[in-house]
């Protein structure tokens, strides 16, 4: 998808779901003499910044819902697998949940997502992925050749505080995001934690990758806000 127009700096309207819990969210920390939300209410709100702790094993997805609106706009897939030689694959993959999101990355042979540094604007003219992205990938050869050589590669191996780079729609308007992860490849296999995510409510506006305190920042809690589901492939 491309983008030619130029950026609206008029907020999109937060989901009902989200706006309501932000309301009780400052309601109750106002209750307890913090006035938590005294930097911004929710229709000024910029962005939305969600702590995690998110473990992602072999063969289990996860479900990233960026914005809080009950759909999962993304997917985190970890899969392990063997043939009948006795080869071993394991692999951590993620997907856009809807025709229109992105993942940044480049192809070549295959398709990589990029593992991104703090501190990287995501924003429009980046190189978005039109499908799935691969992270990280292991390998071991079958046969009876001992020890088998293991193979791993993805921009994803071996890697901690690392940022995916989305773009997304609400209500037919793209927007920008980020999620923050730690992955290794151990044991012939892939391994996740998913330690936090965030998206801008201004469309077409860039958002940081990794930028969690500000006054454009509000940051909630996973079990207070949205959907992160795992579950098994």
């Amino acid at each position: 998808m491309k983008l030619t127009s130029k950026p609206s700096r008029t907020p999109s309207r937060l989901s009902d779901s989200l706006s309501r819990q932000l309301n009780m969210y400052a309601l109750a920390a106002s209750a307890a003499g913090v006035g938590m939300l005294a930097l911004a209410q929710p229709a000024e709100a910029r962005i939305i910044y969600t702590k995690a702790n998110k473990n992602i094993g072999p063969n289990t997805t996860l479900h990233l819902d960026l914005n809080h609106d009950g759909i999962a706009d993304f997917d985190l897939k970890d899969t392990f697998s063997t043939n009948t030689t006795g080869g071993l694959l394991g692999q951590l993959t993620v997907s856009p949940d809807e025709e229109k999101n992105a993942v940044w990355g480049h192809k070549v042979h295959w398709a990589y997502a990029s593992a991104l540094s703090a501190n990287v604007r995501v924003g429009p003219k980046r190189q978005f992925l039109p499908g799935r992205g691969m992270m990280a990938r292991t390998f071991v050869s079958g046969g009876v050749r001992l020890p088998r050589p293991l193979f791993s590669y993805g921009f994803w191996c071996n890697v901690e505080n690392r940022y995916l780079g989305f773009k997304f729609v609400i209500k037919g308007k793209t927007h920008f995001g980020w999620a923050r992860l730690n992955v290794s490849c151990a044991d012939f296999r892939v391994y996740a934690t998913l330690t936090g995510y965030a998206y801008e409510t201004i469309p077409n506006k860039p958002i940081i990758a990794g930028k969690t305190k500000g006054p454009d920042v509000i940051t909630v809690q996973p079990a207070t806000l949205g959907r992160l589901a795992l579950g098994r492939n």
